[in-house]
């Protein structure tokens, strides 16, 4: 274990700057996952934490030692890459075995430590297999293996489960992270996929071409999103543009007004969570209620999404849990709508202007 401190990090490519000025402290023992769309500098942070790639500006530091400048295999981190990287023509002993023989780990402590990694990730009668032999699941672990064995400070995850079908991604993400739990391990993951960062992770850490948006809990983020893309980057939002225009009260662009419980005069953004939306005459008595015709009804197996027109320029999204009595609405059909003052999340013109 260790802590990992990433202060001021920049990647540019010629004229292109792919990371921009990021900084970071991961705690000891700590799962932090790195979270944003493809080419917004998520892998090439992970890839200049792990030494792959040269940073142009900026340190990182693994348990107080600046590491910036050390190779790759000078930096005690385990890295699990997103193809795994496996050698096909090595069993599977072997390809855990290889980072202990690079680093010219005595040949009496190979065996053990490699049989002990392969029980970790419950694949000890799987050793004498070839990779083509095995399934992408156990192809996955045989990658954590070998970032285990070498005892790292760090595990690096590049989308380690982006290969695998939905409902064995669901299997190993539990277990990766009952894993890191386990061994107290400081991890940092990289994904695009919000279920899995936000199931896996103590922090998240959202970016967007090459800056930091937001870094938090799974809680400070959903609830109170720094800006338009994180509040519609992680989970859902409805999100609706108007005006602030006084204490408590926003105006959208059709011409709709919403209590609220903040924001300063002027333009901005309302984001609204699907969940936080009730309908019909549940919706009596909440500090905002009016009516809207039924556009869209989506059935989802345990949740329903009902779309709902308020004003020719503003729609929500209203998701209700499917319960076996609940009549579902249908399309054309005028329906009341309704949420609390505190469900509007109040975004200013520069918060809710970027996307």
């Amino acid at each position: 274990m260790a802590r990992l401190q990433i202060e001021g990090l920049s990647k540019h490519f010629g004229p292109t700057v792919a990371v921009r000025d990021v900084s970071l402290d991961v705690r000891d023992g700590e799962f932090v996952v790195l979270l944003g769309p493809s080419g917004c500098g998520k892998t090439t942070t992970l890839r200049m934490i792990a030494g792959f790639v040269a940073p142009t500006s900026g340190r990182v530091r693994l348990g107080g030692q600046d590491v910036t400048a050390l190779a790759p295999w000078k930096r005690n981190a385990g890295m699990v890459f997103q193809s795994y990287a496996l050698f096909p023509h090595l069993t599977v002993a072997q390809n855990v075995a290889f980072g202990l023989e690079v680093r010219k780990v005595p040949k009496a402590e190979i065996g053990p430590r490699t049989a002990e990694a392969l029980r970790l990730v419950r694949l000890g009668g799987l050793s004498e297999r070839l990779p083509r032999q095995l399934s992408g699941g156990q192809q996955q672990r045989v990658a954590l293996a070998r970032a285990l064995v070498i005892r790292p400070d760090v595990l690096l995850l590049d989308e380690p489960l982006s290969n695998l079908d939905a409902k064995l991604r669901e299997t190993v993400r539990v277990e990766i992270r009952e894993l890191q739990h386990e061994l107290g391990l400081t991890t940092v993951m990289v994904t695009h996929d919000q279920e899995e960062a936000l199931i896996m992770a103590d922090r998240l850490v959202v970016m967007s071409e090459g800056s930091v948006r937001q870094v938090g809990t799974q809680r400070d983020l959903y609830e109170r999103p720094a800006d338009r893309f994180v509040a519609g980057f992680v989970g859902r939002s409805n999100l609706l543009r108007g005006t602030v225009i006084g204490s408590g009260r926003f105006q959208t662009g059709g011409g709709i007004a919403i209590a609220c419980l903040d924001g300063s005069p002027g333009p901005g953004v309302i984001a609204l969570r699907p969940e936080r939306l009730v309908l019909g005459p549940a919706s009596a008595g909440l500090d905002n209620r009016m009516s809207g015709t039924v556009e869209l009804v989506s059935y989802l197996g345990s949740s329903i999404d009902v779309y709902v027109r308020l004003s020719p320029a503003d729609r929500v999204v209203v998701s209700q849990p499917n319960r076996a009595d609940g009549v579902l609405p249908r399309e054309g059909d005028r329906i009341d709508v309704g949420w609390p003052a505190g469900a509007a999340v109040v975004l200013t013109e520069q918060q809710g202007g970027a996307q």
